[in-house]
């Protein structure tokens, strides 16, 4: 079986870095780049995040390129610390002095562009974070979309159900022209992991504790970097997530990968036209799905409601087995 080309485009914080992991390790993955873009943080601690897990995982080889550093209209946006400052749990202490000279020249959108060009309709692209960079690549290139094989974000809400504001999901809020442009414009095969559905489709604490006391690096990196990260605390989560949802530990980033490595992974989805709200001061960002196709929209978009939590909780126990060399 030929792997599966994929460029993963993320603003890295600890369930991109999971998501990231869980690619290294898929075998059916062949990883071309990662793509930086600010998000859980500013797109310079990013790049620094994306080169410390290649390196846990010993795939440095894989190139890295920087992004977008702010949202394509807003003049300037505020970082969220649900990860910590630097997006990883404010926990590394030695930093890499020379990490700047492991990126990348080529800009991340540029690359991105060249690469999907070089490898037509050969490209999974799964977006991990605000979208500026995918909705910069069409407008430098129109045609850029159909030259994806598919494309996965993590990204929206379908319910009004907001993580940042009232009703609106975190990657979507911090760019909503992007998010906007990308699912007006995105004619390739789009499935969409929203923030409902992860959320529900947790997995469990005991999950997560089992999870992390696997003797590989990947897991002693990864309970390194949730160890003070109130994001990753089931009393902190009481007063956030739980209320809408019930308990449970949500590796947000993982659910949009999971679904690229193995469609199997996704039991239910709802195709159809989705439209991002770009007015008003509740709702701007959100998602709205029309079921009933008022909008008129010549494409759809397949938005994901179940997963195999079972086989999905089995593909994250597996990503914190690493450096596993292929």
């Amino acid at each position: 079986m030929p792997k599966k080309l994929v460029i993963i485009d993320t603003d890295c914080g600890i369930d991109d870095a999971q998501a990231i992991m869980m690619a290294l390790a898929a075998p059916n993955v062949e990883f071309l780049a990662v793509t930086c873009v600010f998000g859980n943080a500013a797109v310079e601690d990013v790049c620094q995040n994306v080169l410390r897990v290649l390196s846990v995982c010993e795939r440095q080889g894989i190139p890295v390129f920087r992004g977008s550093a702010g949202p394509l209209v807003a003049a300037s946006t505020s970082f969220s610390d649900h990860f910590g400052g630097d997006g990883l749990g404010d926990v590394i202490e030695d930093k890499d002095p020379l990490w700047k000279e492991k990126l990348q020249q080529e800009h991340a959108v540029s690359a991105m562009i060249r690469l999907v060009s070089e490898h037509e309709k050969q490209v999974s692209l799964v977006a991990l974070g605000p979208l500026t960079n995918l909705a910069l690549a069409v407008r430098l290139d129109p045609c850029f979309p159909q030259k994806l094989r598919d494309l996965y974000i993590m990204g929206g809400n379908k319910e009004g159900i907001g993580n940042v504001t009232l009703c609106a999901e975190f990657n979507f809020a911090m760019d909503p022209e992007s998010a906007y442009i990308v699912l007006e414009e995105f004619l390739c095969p789009t499935y969409i992991a929203s923030w409902e559905y992860s959320c529900r489709n947790a997995l469990s604490w005991e999950f997560f504790e089992e999870l992390l006391s696997q003797d590989a690096a990947a897991a002693r990196f990864m309970k390194t970097i949730t160890s003070k990260c109130w994001a990753y605390s089931k009393e902190a989560m009481r007063n956030k997530r739980d209320i809408y949802f019930g308990p449970g530990f949500v590796p947000y980033d993982a659910y949009a990968m999971a679904a690229c490595i193995d469609g199997s992974m996704v039991l239910e989805s709802i195709e159809c036209p989705v439209r991002v709200e770009l007015q008003g001061s509740i709702a701007r960002g959100m998602m709205a799905l029309d079921r009933t196709n008022q909008l008129k929209k010549s494409h759809s978009a397949f938005v994901l409601t179940k997963c195999d939590v079972a086989k999905f909780g089995r593909l994250v126990m597996e990503s914190l087995r690493q450096p596993c060399r292929k």
